[in-house]
C-alpha cells in the first residue's frame, strides 16, 4: 500500500478540495449543501480554515486523496472550547486508511489548539463515517431525526463526540 502523507492545506489545494467536496454535494447526503462550491466560495473556505480551525489534506503519491477540517461549533463564546470536524475522501482512495489519517490529525490539532471537545455531525446514515469516528475514539451522543432534506428524502444526523 502506498504511504499516506498528511499536512496542512495550502492555497494550491483549493481545486482538489473543491472537486472532492462537490462530488458529495451532488451525489450524496454526507453534506446537506445543495449547491456546488465555486472557486470563489472555495477561496473563502480556505481562508476560514487556518490557524485554530485548520484544513488538512492527505496525499498519496502527490495526489490529494482527501481532506478534513475543524470548524467553530457555534458562534456564542460559551462554545469556544468545542469544534466540529469534517472528513471527505475521494472515492478512488476509500478503504486505504485515508480517513483515519485525516481524522487522527484533526484530533491532534484540536488538542494542540486547546479545544476540549470535537463533534462530528454525520448525515444520511453515513455508516463508513460512523465506523471511522468510532475507531478514532468518538462515541454516539445522539441522533437528530429528519433535520435535513436532500434528494427527496428526510435526513437523520448522527452526532458523535470525542473529548481531547
Amino acid at each position: 500500500m502506498e504511504p499516506i502523507f498528511v499536512r496542512l492545506a495550502h492555497p494550491g489545494d483549493a481545486e482538489a478540495i473543491r472537486t472532492i467536496y462537490n462530488v458529495e454535494v451532488t451525489g450524496s447526503t454526507s453534506t446537506l449543501d445543495m449547491v456546488e462550491r465555486t472557486p470563489t466560495d472555495q477561496e473563502r473556505w480556505m481562508t476560514e480554515h487556518q490557524g485554530a480551525y485548520p484544513a488538512v489534506v492527505a496525499e498519496i503519491e502527490t495526489v490529494v486523496a482527501g481532506f478534513g477540517s475543524l470548524t467553530r461549533y457555534r458562534d456564542r463564546p460559551g462554545y469556544s472550547a468545542t469544534v466540529e470536524d469534517s472528513v471527505y475522501v475521494d472515492a478512488r482512495f476509500r478503504g486505504r486508511g485515508v480517513g483515519r489519517v485525516l481524522l487522527s490529525e484533526l484530533v491532534r490539532l484540536a488538542d494542540d489548539h486547546g479545544f476540549h471537545s470535537v463533534l462530528a455531525r454525520i448525515g444520511g446514515g453515513g455508516e463508513p463515517s460512523i465506523r471511522l469516528h468510532a475507531a478514532c475514539g468518538f462515541s454516539v451522543v445522539g441522533v437528530e431525526k429528519e433535520v435535513g432534506r436532500k434528494h427527496g428524502h428526510w435526513i437523520d444526523v448522527t452526532v458523535m463526540q470525542r473529548m481531547v
